[in-house]
């Protein structure tokens, strides 16, 4: 047996829970999910097969279903049996809850009721891409799921272009080829991406190469599974200090200080405090 039946406070636990492979839950998770008064989940099958494997009894719960679908009715139930004295836990239907995720009302609702929450958490498929994919990990968006109509989608991409991290998104394996195709069009064939498919699972599969080479490598080919896809930062224009001080000048000697400062920094991608700074140091040195 890997669980233990734990006292749990009245509260909230947010459960993660794996993204494949069975054996990925944590032993905290398999704790909750035996103790908790309440049981709630976004796939009840998913999370009914996991405790079966675990062999995490229900000892007579049943399991709530939280989706898109089910409305305020259910929250405002989970939320009441918490204000009874009861716990409540939550899982998704693979990963942490939250991401792109219905439990997001759930946890609102009772940030806003002042009910305790916390969080067991476990795998995710968006750091667990990152950790694969080979690219920068010091900064990255999460995007989640890109629009379906190809104007939506291009539009969004168009937002992200200037970005300074990893893209990540969520993608339907229906969906992908044009994604890729778009991705290419809007933020550069050239810009490096990775698609992971499958991750922990038997037929995992990561494939590198640039937008331009993975939108023609997926295009019209079939494939099946959850999918991150992660897209590069792109080439990031390195500007010199020396070339802001020439631009500087030259701008000094056109405007005042003020609109020299703007221009430089929207002409550059530079932060305005540090051409501000650049322009006060110019003046000294002068």
């Amino acid at each position: 047996m890997n669980f233990q039946k734990v006292p749990l406070a009245p509260g909230l636990y947010f459960v993660g829970v794996p993204i494949g492979s069975a054996r990925d839950i944590t032993l905290r998770a398999l704790d909750v999910l035996a103790s908790a008064d309440v049981l709630a989940a976004e796939d009840t099958r998913s999370m009914r097969k996991l405790m079966d494997i675990h062999g995490v009894p229900l000892n007579g719960r049943r399991i709530i279903a939280l989706h898109d679908h089910t409305g305020e009715k259910v929250v405002n139930g989970l939320l009441d049996a918490v204000k009874q004295g009861q716990s409540v836990a939550y899982a998704s239907e693979a990963g942490m809850p939250l991401i792109a995720d219905p439990g997001f009302e759930l946890s609102r609702a009772a940030a806003d009721a002042g009910v305790m929450q916390t969080c067991a958490p476990g795998p995710s498929a968006v750091l667990t891409a990152l950790a694969l994919a080979g690219l920068p990990t010091d900064a990255f968006f999460f995007a989640g799921f890109l629009p379906n109509a190809k104007g939506a989608r291009c539009s969004a991409l168009e937002g992200l272009k200037a970005i300074r991290g990893t893209l990540a998104f969520y993608e339907s394996p229906k969906r992908l080829g044009a994604t890729l195709k778009d991705a290419a069009r809007v933020l550069g064939d050239g810009r490096k991406a990775v698609v992971c498919r499958e991750l922990t699972k038997k037929f995992e599969e990561v494939t590198r190469g640039t937008l331009g080479e993975l939108a023609q490598d997926f295009s019209g080919r079939s494939v099946k599974g959850e999918i991150v896809l992660l897209v590069d930062r792109g080439d990031l224009q390195i500007v010199s200090e020396t070339d802001l001080e020439t631009a500087l000048g030259v701008a000094l000697g056109q405007m005042s200080m003020r609109d020299a400062v703007d221009a430089v920094s929207a002409a550059h991608d530079t932060p305005r405090r540090k051409v501000y700074q650049l322009a006060l140091d110019m003046g000294k040195d002068s």
